[in-house]
């Protein structure tokens, strides 16, 4: 079950880095800065948080607290990067530190004990931690990308209206036993 859980985990987090890099895709220097009014943050500032969150967390994952001394939480929302390919770079610096961080951990590590504000987490407890913490905020890239492009917005799941197209060729498929986001 554990070799299990950490291809599976590594699985869920391609699966909302796909997420985001689609909806970065549809998005322009302008839309990443949109803001809905002054208390909500921007796309920009969001990731610049979501990565700020993934080098601290990530970095030394399994020797050193996952609140970074060097992390300052509070300038993750201000002054965003400028354009869609800064940012685009910043995240994918978090995703690598994350996938590497990920990469050094087996079975045998998921009991043990880390740190995050000093809080004592299992590896597995850190790991859902985290595993709850970025969909929350990819979540609100997509929404907020959704706001900003209106009709021009693509998917990223079952279209409207097409639930039972999908379920049609889903269930006209043998049984298999895989990811839900193998293939996608």
């Amino acid at each position: 079950m554990k070799n299990n859980y950490l291809k599976n985990i590594k699985q869920q987090f391609e699966y909302y880095k796909f997420l985001g890099d689609k909806t970065f895709e549809q998005l322009s220097d302008v839309d990443i800065h949109w803001q809905y009014n002054e208390e909500s943050n921007s796309i920009a500032i969001i990731v610049k948080h979501i990565v700020g969150n993934m080098l601290s967390r990530w970095t030394n994952f399994l020797t050193s607290d996952g609140e970074k001394e060097w992390r300052h939480r509070d300038t993750e929302f201000e002054n965003p990067v400028k354009t869609k390919a800064e940012m685009f770079d910043s995240w994918e610096k978090g995703w690598t530190c994350l996938f590497e961080a990920l990469n050094d951990i087996d079975e045998n590590d998921l009991e043990r004990v880390i740190y995050i504000r000093n809080q004592g987490h299992t590896v597995l407890e850190a790991i859902n931690r985290q595993m709850s913490h970025y969909p929350y905020h990819i979540g609100q890239i997509v929404y907020v990308a959704k706001m900003i492009k209106n009709k021009e917005w693509k998917t990223l799941s079952v279209a409207r209206n097409k639930s039972s197209e999908y379920n049609k060729d889903k269930f006209n498929k043998e049984k298999t036993r895989k990811h839900f986001t193998e293939n996608l």
